[in-house]
C-alpha cells in the first residue's frame, strides 16, 4: 500500500505592513554556515556571490543584539566562520516558527474539514525579539539596541541606543517622534543609518567635531564601484558599518583592509524605530 508524503513545511516569509519582507534565505545561508564553518562554502551551496553572502552576514549580525556569526580572516579561500550560541539559537527560534506555521495551517485544513483541532505549546526562546526575523529596509545599516538613556530639551530629545557591550549610537529626534515612539531607558530599539551618512576620518586626533558620534573601527573590505566604492569597517562588539564614498576619497584616504578608520555620524541623521 502506497503511503502519502509529508506535507512540505511552509516557506517562512514575513511581510510588516509597509511591505518590508525576510524570507528563508538568511537562515538556510546560517544553517550552512554553522555545518561547513566557511561563509565562501556557505555561499557556494546557497548559489550566492561571496560579496552577497557577506552582506547577508552583516546584516544579521547587526539586527540581532548579539552576533549570529564570528569570522576569521583568510581571504575568498581560507579563513573559516563559526555561528555563535546567539546564532544557533536564531536557528532554533526560526526552525520553531515554521514548524508552528505547518501546525497552524494543518489545524486550519481540520477545522475546515470539520475535524478536532490540536494545539501544541511554544518554545521557551528568550532574548530574541520577533522584529530581527523579518526587519528588512533599504538603509543598509539596521542596528539592534537598547536605550541607555533619554534627555529631553524644548524642541528636540536626545536618545542613546547602547548597539553593544562597548558602543552607543547617540540620535537627535524632535519630542513628538520621541514621545510617539515612546522611548524609554532600558526599551530595545533600532537605528537606522543610511550608507553615504557617515564621513570616513583616518585621524582626528586634536580636533574637535560637531559631529556627536565616532566611531573607532578597523576596515574589513574596499570595494571599488565605477564611481563610488563601498567600505565595511569593523566596529566592534561583531557589529560592522557600511559606508559609500566616492572613489576619490577611498583613494585619498588610501583606505586598504586591516587599516584603522574612523566614522563620524551627525546625531539627526540616525533614524530610531521600535518593535
Amino acid at each position: 500500500m502506497s503511503q502519502t508524503a509529508p506535507a512540505p513545511l511552509p516557506v517562512f516569509v514575513m511581510q510588516t505592513p509597509e511591505g518590508l519582507r525576510a524570507g528563508e534565505d538568511r537562515f538556510r545561508l546560517l544553517a550552512a554556515i554553522g555545518r561547513l564553518g566557511s561563509i565562501s562554502a556557505a555561499a557556494r551551496e546557497a548559489g550566492l556571490s561571496y560579496k552577497a553572502a557577506w552582506d547577508a552576514t552583516n546584516v544579521l549580525n547587526n539586527l540581532f543584539a548579539r552576533p549570529l556569526v564570528v569570522a576569521w580572516p583568510g581571504g575568498r579561500h581560507g579563513g573559516g566562520a563559526e555561528v555563535t550560541e546567539a546564532g544557533r539559537q536564531a536557528l532554533r527560534a526560526h526552525r520553531h516558527l515554521t514548524h508552528s506555521l505547518a501546525g497552524i495551517l494543518a489545524d486550519l485544513n481540520r477545522s475546515m474539514s470539520g475535524a478536532q483541532s490540536s494545539s501544541q505549546s511554544g518554545a521557551d526562546l528568550p532574548g530574541l525579539s520577533p522584529w530581527s526575523f523579518f526587519m528588512k529596509t533599504s538603509a543598509r545599516n539596521c542596528f539592534h539596541g537598547a536605550v541607555d538613556s533619554v534627555t529631553s530639551g524644548t524642541v528636540s530629545t536626545e536618545v542613546v541606543l547602547r548597539i553593544s557591550q562597548d558602543t552607543t549610537l547617540t540620535a537627535v529626534l524632535t519630542n513628538q517622534s520621541a514621545e510617539a515612539l515612546q522611548l524609554r531607558p532600558g526599551q530595545t530599539a533600532f537605528a537606522l543609518i543610511k550608507a553615504s551618512t557617515p564621513i570616513l576620518v583616518i585621524d582626528t586626533d586634536g580636533q574637535r567635531l560637531s559631529a556627536r558620534n565616532h566611531l573607532d573601527g578597523e576596515v574589513l573590505s574596499v570595494e571599488p564601484g565605477a564611481v563610488n566604492t563601498e567600505v565595511i569597517l569593523d566596529i566592534g562588539g561583531g557589529k560592522t558599518l557600511a559606508v559609500i564614498v566616492t572613489n576619490e576619497s577611498a583613494v585619498a584616504l588610501d583606505l586598504k583592509p586591516g587599516g584603522p578608520c574612523g566614522a563620524l555620524i551627525k546625531a539627526s541623521q540616525i533614524i530610531l524605530g521600535v518593535e
